[in-house]
């Protein structure tokens, strides 16, 4: 079994749906062991106006598209969707998949995708509260829907807050998604160890996973050493494949 795996995060801005499709199924014929997205509305980089597609209808792509990797959303701001409908979503993408989903979410950080789309953009302690109350409700929905996912589909929490984000880590998720340098991804694994200490659950339950950016590939292993099982590649268009082959072959 390799020591970490290694994910390709695609961000679907300043490029085109044939573009996406050509790397997702690029990444998946390569072997990684993930793929995901992220769920904003506008480009985070670059022309504020450039194109830009969003997180849930690509995965229902991706799913038929691909075969092996998991794929999931790194990660949906709560606020954008009613949680039992999320879980509805996610739900009919595992299935498209063949039961390869995992479902990651947080709190949101995007004032203009919050604001443009009318939903407000409320203090982060609000919008966390909002995170707290839908972590129960998804994870009891998902069971409850007809059909039920064909798998159990592993939940993500996106962010490193270390008095309540990794709080909600280890009471509700499955994988934690943190980033930052070696460093700081050591120091947040720690506060997350001594979470799960705190309310009786074991750490290891806890996948941690990171995405870097390419020219982080030939530091894979100070990432592991960190703490780091899963590593997401972050790739803009026009999603050159290389530092993950590379990334794939240091995985051995």
């Amino acid at each position: 079994m390799a020591r970490f795996k290694i994910g390709v995060h695609l961000r679907p801005q300043h490029t085109t749906i044939e573009a996406l499709r050509t790397a997702w199924k690029a990444a998946d014929a390569l072997g990684v062991d993930s793929i995901s997205v992220w769920d904003h509305f506008h480009p985070l980089q670059g022309d504020p106006a450039g194109p830009h597609f969003e997180c849930w209808s690509m995965l229902a792509a991706m799913a038929i598209d691909t075969k092996q990797a998991l794929i999931g959303p790194i990660v949906c701001a709560i606020g954008y969707r009613n949680p039992d409908l999320l879980a509805h979503i996610a739900c009919t993408v595992d299935h498209l998949s063949g039961g390869r989903l995992f479902l990651g979410v947080g709190a949101g950080n995007s004032e203009r995708d919050h604001v443009d789309f009318a939903y407000g953009f409320p203090p982060v302690p609000e919008r966390m509260r909002t995170l707290r109350a839908a972590l129960p409700r998804i994870k009891a929905r998902l069971p409850k829907l007809s059909p039920p996912p064909i798998g159990r589909v592993p939940v993500m929490i996106g962010g490193a807050g270390e008095k309540v984000t990794l709080r909600l880590v280890a009471e509700y998720a499955d994988m934690a998604n943190i980033g930052g340098p070696p460093a700081e991804l050591r120091h947040k694994n720690r506060v997350l160890d001594d979470w799960c200490a705190r309310l009786g659950r074991d750490p290891k339950t806890v996948e941690r996973t990171s995405n870097i950016p390419p020219s982080a590939v030939e530091r894979l292993e100070e990432y592991v050493e960190a703490g780091g099982q899963r590593l997401h590649i972050q790739l803009d268009h026009p999603y050159d494949m290389a530092p993950v082959d590379r990334a794939l072959k240091i995985r051995g």
